[in-house]
């Protein structure tokens, strides 16, 4: 099969489907260039590497003219831009993380699952990442603008994305290469479309614009078999498929379309491949050190670590460990599946000691105040700090350390969940606008951070630093104390502690215990308040007797289960929100479905009218 030089489709062309008297434009093909000649293997490209495969110079006859050839106003977008866009996501597992999200918005259009595994290629035989949903799907309209720039479907409240760009900067940033096949079923119609976006094709073949080759195919129920859409003319749809097959892991038209054998009536499949190495020349990825995972290569010690360490120090190198924390809760049915086993949803607050809840409520927006809840407490055994922020149910900035630590301590151990969506997210989803609402909360969390050490460092083996007068005063009275801002202190809404003794002095404490007036003592440092006296903060404090810390801790356990019932609760609400967003959607179908048939019987109750009027006539 020979590529055919004519009618090959660019984004901005494809969008011009639905206009008359559309020219087509023909690609100008790098003199000399000969399909039959060239290598049935992807070539290796400049630099496997992917912070240096954007340095690439164009052979000479390749630069292309600013004005676009067919004559249209369109600015046109060079290969290049797919790798440089691609760069705002640093890390690997931060690209990994726009893929699940678009698999996760697809919950509301009935997804229940996303799977993530390892592949081989079989035309290359190298590894190829495949991700893969049960999710609505995209009919040929929605797969291209999913392959353009900009365009976004995701107008919900309840969706993560919303910039038009995740898929193309979070596939480019895993690998040069990636082949989309998609099923989609609407009122009777099932389609499946087929889409690839190759840096190594472009960069090869000596494009200056961005083609994505794509082709279209639509099920016919008398024939039981999926025939072509061809919207123009055949050529064009051979073109496209003379592409895909050419520089897709798939020679054959019958194995690109075996493809969609385990995506039932609807769902994408995702095969990213020529997957990028790193500056040792080893893959990125790396898939050999744990069957069940994808590591980030480089750590040879991390499968030993992963046995005993917390998810905190696991989730820059662990996929599953990351998979865990990603999304603040998420419906019991939908399951995230990694290489074939299901990653476990991990609560960061469930984990916290001495946890609290402190309420926090900005001004945004003038005078509009909104609530902001953080859970907050030590996380000792993890050897980390700071403060996990979710944004619309997802992870933006894991552990983020508000509060650098000093010599003091002041602030080891202490970690913080909480999900401000008043502010917004950067595009790539690791990090926040830094504008000047994220400051002032950034300045929130500096204060409560030391609060929360200040009253309860001891109960972890740490001293209370001593302070004088000026500081005394100073610590009580936190920068937003004035009246009119005074709800932003801290409110606890359920506290709880339980007595813990340092192996170096168990004996000594329990001997203190048994004195009243040490115990009056800790009673004092432990309890206070803040800028107000409304404002209090509570902890259970340890009796002098067996008995009494044995109820003590009873309580705790109380309390700990109370969180774990609220947060069940929170989860079931947003059940019930997701639930009644389907009831209304179906309920607008069944409208829609009311009105064509009230149409369709006045049209037949109208035909013969009609044709009595004209007899009487």
């Amino acid at each position: 099969m020979t590529m055919s030089n004519s009618n090959i489709i660019d984004l901005c062309s494809d969008d011009e489907i639905g206009e008359s008297n559309m020219k087509k434009c023909t690609r100008e093909i790098e003199p000399g260039f000969d399909s039959a000649s060239a290598p049935s293997v992807c070539p290796t490209p400049i630099s496997r590497q992917f912070w240096k495969a954007g340095h690439y110079e164009e052979k000479q006859g390749q630069r292309c003219k600013a004005a676009n050839p067919c004559g249209k106003n369109h600015m046109r977008i060079h290969p290049m831009f797919l790798h440089s866009n691609a760069t705002s996501h640093k890390w690997a597992f931060g690209a990994m993380a726009e893929l699940l999200d678009n698999a996760v918005d697809e919950i509301q259009n009935g997804a229940t699952f996303v799977s993530i595994d390892k592949m081989s290629t079989p035309r290359y035989g190298t590894p190829a990442l495949l991700i893969r949903d049960d999710g609505g799907g995209m009919d040929p309209d929605a797969i291209r603008r999913c392959m353009s720039f900009g365009f976004s479907d995701k107008k919900s409240k309840l969706t993560i994305g919303q910039y038009g760009n995740g898929f193309k900067t979070s596939s480019m940033r895993l690998g040069e290469d990636v082949i989309v096949f998609s099923r989609h079923l609407k009122s009777r119609s099932l389609t499946q479309s087929v889409g690839l976006l190759s840096y190594t094709f472009l960069r090869q073949v000596g494009y200056n614009r961005i083609v994505v080759p794509t082709v279209d195919y639509e099920f016919n129920s008398s024939a039981r078999t999926f025939n072509p859409i061809i919207p123009h003319n055949e050529d064009q749809f051979s073109s496209n498929l003379t592409m895909l097959l050419h520089w897709s892991p798939y020679s054959t038209e019958e194995e690109l379309l075996k493809q969609f054998d385990d995506l039932g009536d609807h769902g994408t499949k995702l095969v990213i491949y020529n997957l990028w190495l790193n500056d040792d020349g080893d893959m990125e990825l790396d898939f050999d050190s744990d069957p069940e995972d994808i590591c980030i290569n480089g750590d040879k010690a991390l499968g030993r670590k992963k046995r005993n360490q917390h998810v905190a120090n696991l989730y820059q190198h662990s996929l599953r460990a990351y998979a865990s924390i990603l999304y603040r809760q998420l419906p019991q049915y939908f399951r995230i599946i990694l290489c074939g086993r299901d990653v476990e949803h991990h609560n960061i607050a469930s984990d916290l000691k001495y946890l609290q809840f402190i309420k926090y409520m900005p001004q945004i927006h003038g005078n509009k105040e909104v609530e902001i809840i953080t859970a907050i407490g030590f996380l000792k055994e993890a050897h980390t700090h700071g403060f996990n922020i979710y944004h619309r149910n997802r992870l933006i900035l894991p552990f983020w350390r508000v509060l650098r630590i000093g010599t003091n301590s002041t602030g080891r151990g202490v970690v913080g969940v909480l999900e401000p969506d008043y502010i917004q997210p950067t595009h790539n989803k690791q990090d926040f606008e830094k504008t000047s609402l994220f400051q002032k909360l950034e300045d929130r969390l500096k204060q409560m951070t030391v609060e929360y050490w200040n009253k309860h460092c001891t109960l972890i083996g740490y001293q209370q630093v001593k302070r004088g007068p000026s500081a005394t005063s100073h610590q009580q009275e936190p920068p937003y104390s004035t009246t009119q801002n005074c709800v932003d202190q801290p409110s606890v809404l359920n506290s709880g502690s339980e007595y813990e003794s340092s192996r170096a002095g168990l004996i000594k404490k329990r001997k203190d215990l048994l004195d009243p007036s040490v115990k009056l003592q800790h009673a004092k440092r432990h309890m206070g308040f803040c800028g107000t006296d409304d404002v209090q903060y509570i902890s259970e404090q340890p009796e002098n007797s067996v008995e009494d810390m044995m109820q003590g801790s009873q309580k705790i356990l109380l309390m700990q289960e109370n969180e774990k019932l609220r947060l069940r609760l929170l989860s079931l609400d947003q059940t019930v929100q997701e639930l009644n967003l389907k009831v209304q959607q179906l309920k607008d179908e069944l409208e829609n479905v009311q009105q064509q048939n009230e149409l369709r019987q006045t049209l037949l109750e109208s035909y013969p009218l009609n044709k009595n009027e004209q007899h009487v006539c």
